[in-house]
């Protein structure tokens, strides 16, 4: 008996198919050479079964705690990214880590050539042991500045340690992520980046990149904002979450099917005790713990928010990519009769409680969730990072005859297409497009320099003044002193060092005229070469100028410096379990001597 057309037509799909899943081991499949045996030799020899995580700012608040839980395991060797490694190694000895799974690595974000040779001495750490993890953790916050703190490559600094760096990093170590089985890259978000709740959209200043006009021209100094429009040191923090958020949702479409990497953003809390909030103001780190944990009930340990984290890193359930996860918090401190009867949970607000089943898929914002926009944040940030990427395809089968007749047609189809690049009437494409930026109104002058003035005085008058820590960066750029209001006003600015010393020796119509004798004109500055042309054609420099005639484009370099006030606390601390591991060891010794 004969099988009907039909059945056997869906037999031979049946084998077709079964036959290119057995191909599916080819994927990562190269010819083994010596070196690839040595190199998986020694990664054998260095972990083991662990599987290998990279946690940026492992030195101090959420990420501390987070490296501490997954040591606590057994089952992960951390590699801790930070700034200072003379802080790390106090706190690694306070917390106990066992230094055989955890590895310091030092990585400043605030510079772009330190994250490259961070990802350089990784891959050469691991040697062929891949990534199994990327948590992007580290962060900053200053939102009392009243001028941006810059980077030493000219970015404002929370969008550069918080964002732009993490996006480079990622850029730099995906292949060596998909290499691994269930790999993972979460980044750390805020409910300050969600505005569809009331601690994203609720408070002033709200997270919003707009058009992305300032990250469009480089959003190098002096453009410190990615909307391009005036400094606020609060929302850029906030700009900097959403960044994040949207990032994540990107690399999800983009490559989760074409790598099998879950990616993911979290919300693990209010941690109002965190060094996050060194730079407020000392009333403020006093009051505002106490504030979140009594009144809003948005408080959340630090501990307790790590647990989170390393959930996210550890648990099955969150194997699963393009979330972005949060926790419903358990009973509410001081609340009685409303907190029970509302069974004691603050549902999406990522108070303390509620334990390792309470985490839950959060519904993302609108801004968040703006596909068009995450596409121009990812184009432009690779720009500014040089951040190379592999092209999003989707995934195909390695079946070598797909391969061969793949390969057979886009010869053919490369040959067709030059044909059509022939320069002819109506070929236009590849013709440079110039980008332009937006302009701010009149309106905006008059009331930044009323309002705003006497709201920036007062706040100063009521507030005090800020820490001295919040006014020391990384790469702080020359303020350029303020002009007097007429030179504002008929656009004349007070003559250089240089220019003084020029006119000094000649008739004074010459200085009110601005014209020096000839040949006494001092020489022009030389312009160094660097990588700033974008899309447009027209250079950074001269995009910048257009929009700030008193930029001078120079910048001092300046190593950032750990809190010393941190590293005082972690000595203390570190002394005091010294000296009681002394005391706890004398007792032992006499009672060995009595006997």
């Amino acid at each position: 008996a004969s099988f009907p057309v039909g059945w056997r037509l869906a037999l031979a799909l049946l084998l077709a198919s079964t036959v290119c899943d057995g191909f599916k081991f080819m994927v990562n499949w190269k010819v083994p050479t010596l070196e690839a045996m040595r190199a998986q030799r020694l990664a054998d020899q260095k972990f083991g079964d662990k599987k290998l995580v990279v946690v940026t700012g492992t030195s101090s608040g959420l990420g501390r705690q987070t490296a501490r839980a997954l040591l606590q395991t057994g089952q992960y060797h951390v590699v801790g990214a930070v700034r200072d490694l003379d802080k790390m190694e106090l706190v690694a000895e306070l917390d106990g880590y066992d230094m055989e799974n955890f590895t310091p690595m030092e990585c400043e974000l605030a510079n772009f050539t330190s994250v490259r040779d961070f990802c350089n001495r990784l891959n050469e750490f691991k040697a062929a042991k891949p990534i199994d993890r990327l948590i992007c953790n580290a962060g900053v916050y200053q939102p009392s500045l009243p001028y941006a703190k810059w980077s030493v490559d000219g970015h404002e600094q929370q969008m550069q340690i918080n964002f732009l760096s993490h996006f480079l990093m990622i850029s730099l170590l995906l292949e060596e992520i998909a290499k691994a089985q269930d790999p993972r890259v979460v980044l750390v978000g805020s409910v300050t980046g969600n505005d569809n709740t009331v601690g994203g959209g609720g408070v002033y200043p709200i997270a919003d990149l707009k058009e992305l006009d300032g990250l469009k021209l480089g959003a190098k100094n002096p453009i410190s904002m990615f909307d391009g429009y005036n400094f606020d040191g609060a929302k850029a923090y906030k700009d900097s979450k959403l960044c994040l958020m949207m990032t994540s949702n990107i690399l999800h479409d983009k490559y989760h099917k074409q790598t099998g990497i879950a990616f993911s953003s979290i919300y693990p809390g209010c941690i109002a005790e965190s060094p996050l909030f060194r730079e407020k103001r000392p009333w403020f780190r006093k009051n505002f713990p106490i504030f979140m944990k009594y009144i809003t009930g948005g408080f959340v340990g630090e501990e307790e928010a790590g647990m989170r984290l390393f959930q996210v890193a550890h648990d099955p359930r969150c194997s699963k990519s393009g979330v972005y996860w949060s926790w419903n918090g358990g009973p509410r401190e001081g609340r009685g009769a409303e907190a029970l009867e509302k069974d004691g949970q603050i549902l999406g607000g990522g108070g303390a409680g509620g334990g390792w089943d309470s985490i839950y898929e959060n519904d993302q914002s609108d801004k968040v969730l703006n596909k068009d926009l995450a596409q121009e944040l990812f184009k432009y940030s690779s720009i500014v990072t040089g951040a190379e990427w592999p092209l999003a395809n989707q995934p195909k089968s390695p079946c070598p005859t797909l391969k061969v007749v793949g390969a057979f047609t886009a010869a053919m189809n490369a040959k067709e297409e030059a044909k059509r690049m022939a320069q002819k009437p109506g070929m236009v494409a590849g013709l440079p497009n110039q980008l332009t930026a937006g302009s701010v109104s009149i309106a905006d002058e008059i009331v930044k320099r009323t309002l705003g003035a006497a709201s920036k005085t007062a706040q100063r008058v009521l507030l005090g003044e800020l820490p001295e820590e919040a006014l020391k960066g990384a790469a702080q750029s020359k303020k350029a002193p303020k002009q007097a209001l007429w030179r504002r006003i008929i656009r004349r600015p007070a003559l250089s060092k240089e220019e003084v010393a020029m006119y000094s020796e000649q008739p004074k119509w010459r200085r009110l005229l601005r014209k020096p004798a000839p040949g006494t004109a001092p020489a022009a500055k030389p312009v160094e070469a660097e990588d700033t042309q974008l899309s447009s054609g027209r250079s950074l420099e001269k995009q910048v100028e257009a929009l700030d005639p008193d930029y001078d484009g120079e910048a001092v370099d300046m190593s950032v410096e750990a809190s010393r006030a941190e590293k005082e606390i972690l000595m203390a601390q570190l002394a005091e379990k010294r000296r009681e591991k002394v005391e706890a060891e004398e007792p032992a010794k006499g009672e060995k001597v009595a006997a």
